[in-house]
C-alpha cells in the first residue's frame, strides 16, 4: 500500500513512462482527433502496446493489476495531452468494474482477458433519455425467456459506444418489485442480434470519444450473462461509480495540469510593454491560484484513490468530493489559461480552447456536480 502523502517510486516511474508515451504518441494526434471527431486509434494502439489501456484488470485475468492510484496516474497523464484518449482506460474501468466487483469467476474469465489483451473494450450502460440522475426510474427491461433473458429498451450518453465490444447494461428485471431493488446487470456483446447504436452525438468536447445510444430490440441474453445477483444491479452500479468517479477526477486534474503547463510556457515567452508578461504581478497571481487549485485537487484525488483501493466506508464521500473539486478546478483553470493567452487562447492554434471544452464534461458525467454534493451531504448527515 502507498503513503497517502507520497507516491511510491513505482508510481513515479509509471508517471514518467506514461508522460513520455503521451507526449510522443498521443499529443501529436490530439488536435486532429478533436477536429475530425474520430476515435483516437493511434492513441489506443499506443496504450495497448504499453499495457496502459486497461491497467486495472487483475493479473489473474491477464491484466497489469494496477492499483487505483496507478490507474489514476495513467488517466491523468493521458488527459494532460488528450482528454478523448484518456477515456480509453477510464471507460474500460467503468464498463468492466462491475464484473471485477461482483461477477462469477466464469464471467470474469470470459470477458476480462480480452479486455486485458486489448482485443476488446468495455463500456457502461446506465443512463437513459428520461433516467439520468434518477437512475432508478430506468425503463430498459430484461424479461425472462427460458434459461435466459430478452432485453428491450435503450441507453443514452454511452462513452465509446460502437467501439467497445462489451457493455455492462442495467435493466429492470422485476417490474413489480421495489423501486431500485428490481434492477439487474448484464453483459451485452456488440454482436448480439437486436443490439444496435444510435447516431454519434455532436458534442462540445471529448469529440474523439464517440457518444451514442444503445438500442435493444429483443436482444437474447444467456442466463450466465447476469453480473452479480438478480435485483442487485442498481446497488452494484452505484458502488461502481463510487470507485470510478475517482478516475474522472484524475482526468479533470490531467486536463487542468495540461492547461497550466501551456499557459506557463506562453507567459514566459510572450512580451508586452517591453517585458515578459510573466513578470507582471497580476499574471503571477493568476498562475499561483491555478497551480494551488490543481495541486489541491490532485491531493484529494490521490487520497480518494487510496480509499478506493482499500474499499473504505467513506469512499462515497471522498469519491464525490474528488470528482466535484477536480472538475470544478479543471473548468476554472482551463478558462483562466485561455484568458492568459488572450486572442491566441481562443484559437485552435493552441490547445487551450480544446481543453476548456473538454473540461466541461467532467462536471457532468458520472453524476453532475450537483449530484456529487447530494452524495456528500447524505454521507455527512448519516454521521
Amino acid at each position: 500500500m502507498f503513503d497517502l502523502f507520497r507516491t511510491t517510486d513505482d508510481h513515479d516511474a509509471l508517471r514518467a513512462a506514461v508522460r513520455e508515451l503521451a507526449e510522443e504518441r498521443i499529443a501529436p494526434h490530439a488536435a486532429e482527433t478533436d477536429e475530425r471527431a474520430e476515435f483516437p486509434k493511434a492513441a489506443y494502439d499506443a496504450l495497448v502496446a504499453s499495457d496502459f489501456h486497461a491497467p486495472h484488470v487483475p493479473e489473474e485475468y491477464g491484466g497489469a493489476g494496477a492499483d487505483a492510484l496507478a490507474t489514476c496516474i495513467v488517466i491523468e497523464e493521458v488527459a494532460r495531452v488528450c482528454a478523448s484518449s484518456s477515456l480509453i482506460p477510464a471507460v474500460n474501468k467503468l464498463g468492466s468494474l462491475p464484473l471485477v466487483l461482483a461477477a462469477s469467476d466464469d464471467l470474469k474469465r470470459k470477458y476480462l482477458p480480452p479486455l486485458a489483451s486489448g482485443e476488446a473494450m468495455f463500456s457502461y450502460g446506465l443512463s437513459e433519455r428520461d433516467a439520468g440522475s434518477d437512475t432508478a426510474s430506468m425503463r430498459c427491461k430484461a424479461t425472462p425467456s427460458g434459461d435466459g433473458w430478452v432485453l428491450n429498451g435503450q441507453k443514452s450518453w454511452i462513452s465509446n459506444a460502437g467501439e467497445s465490444q462489451f457493455y455492462t447494461v442495467l435493466a429492470v428485471t422485476d417490474p413489480q418489485g421495489e423501486r431500485g431493488r428490481n434492477i439487474s446487470a448484464f453483459v451485452v456483446e456488440r454482436s448480439d442480434p437486436g443490439f444496435s447504436f444510435g447516431a454519434k452525438e455532436k458534442k462540445l468536447g471529448i469529440k474523439g470519444s464517440p457518444t451514442r445510444e444503445l438500442l435493444f430490440d429483443d436482444v437474447p441474453l444467456p442466463g450466465d450473462r447476469m453480473v452479480g445477483e438478480p435485483g442487485q444491479g442498481l446497488k452494484l452500479a452505484l458502488r461502481t461509480l463510487d470507485h470510478t468517479r475517482v478516475t474522472i477526477a484524475a482526468q479533470a486534474v490531467g486536463i487542468a495540469q495540461g492547461a497550466l503547463d501551456h499557459a506557463l510556457a506562453y507567459v514566459k515567452e510572450r512580451k508586452q510593454f517591453g517585458k515578459h508578461i510573466a513578470d507582471f504581478q497580476g499574471i503571477q497571481f493568476m498562475l499561483a491560484d491555478m497551480a494551488m487549485a490543481v495541486e489541491s485537487a490532485r491531493q484529494l484525488v490521490y487520497v480518494a484513490a487510496a480509499k478506493s483501493e482499500r474499499g473504505d466506508a467513506d469512499l462515497p464521500f471522498f469519491g464525490a468530493a474528488a470528482k466535484c473539486q477536480a472538475s470544478d478546478t479543471a473548468m476554472r483553470v482551463t478558462t483562466d489559461a485561455v484568458q492568459l493567452l488572450g486572442g491566441y487562447g481562443y484559437t485552435q492554434d493552441f490547445p487551450l480552447e480544446r481543453m476548456m471544452r473538454d473540461a466541461k464534461i467532467t462536471q457532468i458525467y458520472e453524476g453532475t456536480n450537483q449530484i456529487q454534493r447530494v452524495v456528500m451531504a447524505r454521507h455527512l448527515l448519516k454521521g
